[in-house]
């Protein structure tokens, strides 16, 4: 594999896989998909809760 010959997007993926920091970037982006993942189910956990509550609520009317 000659660098000469490779893209932009080639050398990107390179850098980002073999490069200087490359382990820090590895543990960002696996922190920031459990973060998302998180805030995901928290959010449809809440809703869960809402609507079960404002059910309840209209429902002993």
């Amino acid at each position: 594999m000659k660098l000469k010959d490779l893209s932009r997007e080639e050398l990107e993926k390179l850098i980002a896989e073999k490069g200087i920091g490359s382990e820090y970037l590895d543990r960002a982006e696996r922190i920031q998909r459990d973060v998302n993942l998180a805030l995901l189910v928290g959010s449809a956990t809440v809703l869960l809760g809402l609507t079960a509550w404002t059910i309840y609520k209209y429902k002993g009317e």
